[in-house]
């Protein structure tokens, strides 16, 4: 069920029997009809393995089951929402940033050292992303909440982007990625992240970034 964007900073989605959204709690602003919000145990078709993972991963965002029939809108915190739609592709995002999404998608939770190692790792910490992300994988949308704005910038073969990591919010494809310093350790003394660190994603693809560095 895809969103409807009402502004930059609400969603709006249509909830059909036989069919279940997924939303970050207090995300709710207003609904009509007959719907149903309900804590979620499992969080998605990633059933308990993907609770206990979140949990491992201390990505313990709390999500509520929406069901029924009618319309509910969306928002949080005044942050920009940006709707990404899925076609078959995973998509990677911190569990914070997410708004609401179809019950359609698989999560699961993906260690930052498996894609780049210790880099990884230190990669998550300075995105604010820590040692775990989100992954949401399958056909649907999924409404991410990001501070100032968001642009989507596509990855292409041999042409990589560079962002700054406090400025990520996002990505999916097959995409590659690595955290590279742009300047020596000494020299990185009162610097900011973009001047200190970049974040290199290369493959094919997409990256979804935000217009502030600050964090939600």
């Amino acid at each position: 069920m895809p969103f409807r964007e009402i502004n930059s900073k609400m969603v709006e989605a249509q909830i059909v029997p036989g069919q279940t959204l997924y939303s970050q709690r207090g995300a709710m602003l207003a609904y009509r009809g007959s719907v149903s919000f309900t804590p979620s145990i499992t969080g998605g078709q990633g059933g308990v393995m993907s609770m206990i993972g979140r949990r491992v991963a201390n990505e313990q965002t709390p999500l509520m089951t929406v069901e029924g029939s009618g319309t509910v809108m969306f928002g949080h915190g005044g942050h920009h929402v940006q709707v990404v739609n899925l076609t078959g592709e995973t998509l990677y995002v911190e569990a914070d940033r997410l708004l609401a999404f179809d019950g359609t998608l698989q999560q699961g939770t993906m260690f930052m050292g498996s894609q780049g190692g210790v880099m990884g790792m230190v990669r998550g910490q300075v995105t604010g992303q820590g040692l775990f992300t989100t992954t949401l994988k399958g056909h649907g949308s999924v409404a991410v909440m990001a501070h100032g704005g968001v642009i989507e910038l596509p990855i292409t073969p041999n042409r990589p982007v560079h962002v700054d990591p406090q400025a990520y919010v996002a990505h999916h494809g097959d995409v590659r990625n690595k955290l590279s310093t742009a300047l020596g350790w000494r020299d990185m003394v009162g610097r900011g992240s973009g001047e200190a660190f970049q974040l290199e994603l290369s493959g094919q693809g997409a990256v979804y970034v935000q217009a502030s560095e600050e964090k939600l």
